[in-house]
């Protein structure tokens, strides 16, 4: 175990350095500093290595968490990616973009600082990536099996990279230009740097799994022939429809979906030229949302130049510490502030957005009100009304379910009473042959939930190819996802 006596040793946690705001908001690199090595041994020693490691029951993906602490404050990074790879195939993407509820199960966390799990993670995948560790691990042998992916966010590379693995020709379908679903195009550079994501793509590729970007199954090829090619189809394909507003002045121009703006502002980023971009510079943006979407609207419109940002949120802004009906080790909702609310806008609580107000056609400011509890119901406050000024206004208010216009009608696919996609215990639709794993059946989740489905499903697809399986499953579809989102 780590140094038995760490916790008491060491006992303030410490982070990494967020890069000056005045210096990060000129570029799109991560806003935090590398990690210092020494630093992160300490930080390591904390860990307990508790007789029930909470941490575990806290991660989707079962993280070996407690084991590789232990080897990184040995300085044995082969070994601590080693054990982390065991059950997480992209610690780089988790350790950057996931909100740590395995740090909200630690038992250190009852009386002192959880352990900086998250930050310790991102070490040891990136050290290891510095040395060389991260190898292709190619198939000892090919199965004759293909499987489709459709979609390749972090569900459908998890259950991409499994299945190469087990020996089957794999392919990943991507609408997009490139290969990454919302990791590319929806996860702005200053919270994850797309190297990240290629270098990642580059084992995979070496491995065996083949991508077809640019490819919209649906409309370029049809679910019925994707059914017809391979032997299995994995859906993967997130919840991307987002959730809507319905008030007076919604069709004003200027008021936009988050993705709709995010989506060219990090293609530009990436060096395409982008036409009719939706841009922030010199405007007053008004964001609807207080989640992470939301935060990383505000990130973008800061570096691009905003006259102003105010972020709307219509609950109570979140307390501090853990309220009394959410104790250790539950995932509690907490007032957090990310490095976009750090760099610049205001946030406003409790701000019903009543209407959009806009002359010519254009949107020019946004009517809220301040929301009162009426017979349980959360509802504007009459008098309280004013119209804030804006020129730009994004809905960051979260995710409604999948995009199933082609897959109901060409696959015959069931949805559940919440616009998912169907599945029964093992992953598996109503079609026979075909799976779906991630957001497309869980619903808006986290990226953890994404990994750990991708993987489970790889596991019920190799078992229903070859009759068993020795892939891990570390979730069932029963299980209940942790939710981050107000």
């Amino acid at each position: 175990m780590a140094d038995p006596r760490g916790f008491l040793k060491v006992t303030d946690r410490e982070t990494a350095a967020r890069r000056p705001v005045d210096v990060r908001i000129l570029d799109w690199k991560e806003v935090y500093e590398r990690r210092d090595k020494g630093v992160i041994q300490q930080q390591a020693s904390r860990c307990m290595d508790c007789g029930v490691p909470f941490c575990h029951q806290g991660c989707p993906l079962g993280n070996l968490i407690p084991e590789w602490n232990d080897l990184t404050w040995r300085a044995d990074n082969k070994g601590a990616i080693e054990r982390l790879h065991k059950t997480n195939n992209f610690p780089e993407f988790t350790g950057r973009l996931c909100p740590a509820p395995c740090e909200s199960s630690c038992v250190l966390g009852i009386n002192q600082p959880a352990v900086t799990i998250k930050e310790i993670e991102v070490s040891i995948i990136d050290e290891a990536f510095d040395n060389n560790f991260v190898q292709p691990h190619q198939p000892e042998r090919l199965t004759g099996k293909t499987v489709a992916v459709v979609g390749s966010g972090p569900a459908g590379l998890a259950a991409a990279q499994q299945l190469t693995r087990a020996g089957h020709t794999v392919a990943v379908y991507e609408r997009d230009d490139r290969i990454g679903g919302l990791l590319r195009y929806g996860i702005p550079d200053f919270k994850m740097e797309k190297s990240h994501l290629d270098r990642r793509l580059a084992q995979m590729e070496a491995e065996g799994t083949r991508f077809r970007p640019g490819v919209s199954i649906g409309s370029d090829i049809s679910w019925t022939e994707l059914k017809a090619r391979y032997d299995a189809v994995l859906i993967a394909t997130g919840a991307t429809k987002p959730r809507d507003i319905e008030i007076a002045g919604r069709d004003l121009d200027g008021v936009h979906f988050a993705m709709d703006y995010l989506v060219p502002a990090n293609k530009l980023v990436a060096g395409d030229e982008v036409s009719d971009q939706i841009t922030a510079t010199g405007k007053r943006v008004i964001i609807l949302g207080g989640g992470d979407t939301g935060a990383d609207c505000l990130g973008t419109a800061t570096r691009q130049g905003a006259a102003s940002v105010t972020t709307l949120a219509i609950g109570a802004q979140p307390p501090s510490e853990r309220r009394a009906d959410q104790p250790w080790p539950t995932f509690p909702t907490l007032f957090e502030i990310a490095s976009a609310h750090e760099e610049n806008g205001t946030r406003t609580y409790l701000a019903s957005t009543v209407e959009f107000v806009g002359k010519d056609g254009k949107v020019t400011g946004v009517k809220v009100a301040e929301t009162e509890f009426v017979d349980g119901k959360r509802l504007p406050k009459a008098g309280t009304e004013q119209i804030i000024e804006a020129d730009l206004v994004l809905l960051a208010l979260g995710f409604t379910g999948p995009e199933t216009d082609t897959l109901t009608p060409q696959a015959k696919i069931s949805l559940d009473s919440r616009g998912n996609i169907n599945r029964d215990t093992k992953w598996a639709t109503n079609e026979p042959g075909v799976f779906v794993a991630g957001d497309a059946g869980r619903g808006q989740s986290l990226i953890v939930w994404a990994i750990a489905e991708g993987r489970a499903a790889a596991a019920a697809i190799d078992e229903f190819l070859e009759g068993t399986t020795e892939l891990p499953a570390p979730v069932k579809t029963t299980d209940k996802p942790i939710s981050v989102y107000n």
